[in-house]
């Protein structure tokens, strides 16, 4: 079977083939409105003009509005058979066999525009916003660094996934300058605690759920639906102020630590995308309870990678590399857990995973991790190192899939898109 193609080329380490087609939204200039698109290549094709010219005309699409809107709320509020028409159709339109755009040259200026001349939003608005903790590596690691070896995760871990309420009015697109939070920090002999710039700000590596369809208040989603109310995933990076954080953290959890600044890729990659990348997720031992038991518990092949370029360097360095199959909670067992207490997910909600870390030093997803709280400096090149960010560092998280197959010819797609973010005081 030949491997879909479309009649724009893509370049063979492209993020953005005809098989991704992630969502995003974008101004072409600063006066413009934003608008819905799609990344094909180097291009964004523009939805709202697809949807002007009439060419969206499945059942569920072909009277509404949600590609004339300024975000994809309205789009991710249809659900799953709206948002399967939407790639269909799209998959079609920009195939090599398909005459409807590739040979309307004017719908083509219009609809077709260079990556490089528009600016990337935020693609949805976001009501509220969750962070997990469903890596058994990273909260192993935590526990270890925080309480020691004795007993680092606890008991309550193995049986539900943990997770706290984010602020949801920090969260910004990649690119975003961040400026260095200020504090308390614990005491560094006896009282009072410090005050000032974090000493301690790290990154973390995660990714997102953005919730499609939501739920009544008081109507649980059952884990074995849960995947119907996710759009996709995006990468996120949960800034995080350690030594903030180890302060205030008890006996409420994370606050000023966390909150200043949470960023997230421009493009989210639709669970329909991902699904030739599914595998197996973790043994769960012991049995979670029923609400949380999946009848296929199934987590997806995404390769993960961090890297750090100080100011003033040219090249960056690869500080961990690890995989999004290393979550020991899925991201179904997340919303459903979210939900059983009857909380209301709404279109446009996100669920960060947590950090993702493999069992492995070079596998971990934060440098508190890497340098063990600053303990081991991390080599970035043969003259620096580093224990935590400083001033002018810039952060790059690339996540992708590859699949080569007989049946595909070796033809290769990468599925998620970048972020890179610089640290300023």
């Amino acid at each position: 079977m030949a491997a879909l193609k479309s009649f724009i080329e893509v370049r063979p380490d492209s993020h953005f083939p005809i098989q991704n087609l992630p969502f995003g939204v974008f101004k072409h200039r600063p006066s413009s409105l934003p608008r819905p698109a799609v990344a094909i290549g180097d291009y964004v094709l523009d939805l709202s003009e697809i949807a002007l010219a009439g060419l969206f005309d499945g059942p569920l699409l072909s009277s509404s509005d949600c590609f004339l809107q300024p975000n994809l709320n309205k789009f991710l509020s249809l659900g799953r058979p709206a948002w399967k028409e939407a790639r269909a159709t799209l998959q079609k339109l920009l195939s090599s066999t398909e005459p409807k755009l590739r040979d309307d040259a004017s719908l083509r200026e219009k609809s077709l525009l260079p990556m490089s001349e528009v600016e990337m939003l935020l693609p949805i608005v976001i009501g509220d916003y969750s962070d997990f903790f469903s890596s058994m590596h990273h909260a192993k690691n935590c526990g270890t660094i925080f309480r020691g070896p004795e007993n680092p995760i606890n008991l309550n871990w193995f049986h539900l996934p943990i997770a706290y309420h984010g602020r949801a009015s920090s969260i910004v697109i990649s690119g975003t300058d961040v400026i260095r939070p200020r504090g308390q920090g614990p005491p560094t002999g006896s009282p009072p605690p410090y005050f000032g710039p974090s000493r301690k700000l790290d990154f973390e590596l995660e990714m997102a759920a953005v919730v499609g369809t939501g739920n009544e208040l008081g109507k649980p989603v059952d884990v074995n639906e849960a995947g119907d109310h996710i759009f996709g995933l995006v990468l996120m990076n949960d800034w995080s102020a350690r030594d903030i954080q180890a302060w205030e953290y008890v006996p409420l959890g994370p606050f000023l630590g966390k909150s200043f600044i949470t960023t997230l890729s421009p493009w989210i990659v639709t669970l329909d995308a991902l699904e030739p990348f599914t595998c197996d997720a973790p043994k769960q031992d012991p049995p979670p309870l029923p609400y949380l038991a999946e009848k296929s518990s199934k987590n997806y092949n995404i390769s993960l990678e961090v890297q750090i370029k100080p100011a003033g360097v040219e090249e960056s360095a690869v500080v961990t590399r690890t995989n999004f199959n290393h979550l020991y909670w899925t991201i179904t067992q997340q919303l459903a857990h979210h939900t059983i207490n009857g909380c209301n997910l709404r279109p446009g909600d996100l669920l960060g995973t947590g950090t993702i870390s493999g069992p492995d030093p070079d596998s971990y997803g934060c440098l508190l991790e890497l340098t063990w709280n600053g303990q081991k400096p991390l080599p970035l090149n043969s003259n620096t190192t580093r224990k935590f960010l400083e001033d002018g560092d810039e952060v790059t998280i690339t996540g992708c899939c590859k699949v080569s197959t007989a049946a595909l010819s070796h033809y290769v797609h990468l599925l998620c898109s970048r972020l890179s973010l610089v640290c300023k005081r």
